[in-house]
This record gives structure tokens, C-alpha cells and sequence, in this order.
């Protein structure tokens, strides 16, 4: 009974754990030094759009080329316009295509760099 038990908890606690896990969104692989493609409304706007590949953001503009500076506390530094701008490394949308290697995350939702609409939360 008490192995019974045991099992009955141990997967109620994975089954909670993948769920956390799936809400927290996909996150953004860089490292400072890396080309990377980013929303370039400025401070104003809150889509965060990074991606690797060209596209357009999750308000319509098109994605602006630029390099990464440095990559802190959940964020990723970047330079537009003569500006320092960041977003979170995290985001609540990304491109869940398996054949696709744009690596987009967003806060709101759009289309990546493949066309394909950005899925919310993390992809399968």
C-alpha cells in the first residue's frame, strides 16, 4: 500500500513540476557577441521579439539586426539606434516549428521567422 501510495505521489509531483515548467515559456539561447534579430519600436514597446532569423515582431514591425552585448538576470542586453535596449530571456510565445531553428520568443503573440504563428508557453 504505502509503495502504491509512493508511485501515486511521485508522478502527481512530475506532472506538476512538467506543468511549471511549460508555463514558464521557452527561453532564449544567446550569449553576448551573437547577431540576433529584435523588435526596433524602442523602450516604448513591450512585444520583446528576439529571434535568430529575419521576420517581423509581435506588433507588425519588422525585426531589426543588431548583436547581443551581454546576457543578464533573465535578460538579453542589445544596442538599437545608438540605444541600450533589453528583453526578457523568457518569453511567453515562441515558435514551436521542429524543422525550424529561428529560436523566437516573444510576450505577445506573432508569426516567427518562418511564418508559422508563435505558440504560448513552451513548445512539446
Amino acid at each position: 500500500m504505502k509503495r502504491i501510495v509512493l508511485i501515486v505521489l511521485t508522478l502527481v509531483f512530475a506532472f506538476g513540476l512538467a506543468a511549471v515548467v511549460h508555463a514558464a515559456g521557452e527561453k532564449f539561447e544567446t550569449k553576448a557577441g551573437d547577431t540576433i534579430y529584435v523588435c526596433g519600436c524602442g523602450a516604448g514597446c513591450t512585444c520583446g521579439t528576439m529571434s535568430n532569423a529575419e521576420g517581423e515582431c509581435g506588433c507588425g514591425r519588422k525585426l531589426v539586426k543588431t548583436t547581443v552585448t551581454k546576457v543578464e538576470d533573465g535578460r538579453v542586453f542589445y544596442t538599437v539606434d545608438g540605444k541600450e535596449l533589453s528583453a526578457p530571456q523568457t518569453g511567453a510565445y515562441s515558435c514551436g516549428c521542429p524543422e525550424c531553428n529561428c529560436n523566437t520568443v516573444s510576450q505577445k503573440p506573432g508569426k516567427c521567422g518562418c511564418g508559422k504563428q508563435l505558440r504560448k508557453g513552451r513548445t512539446p
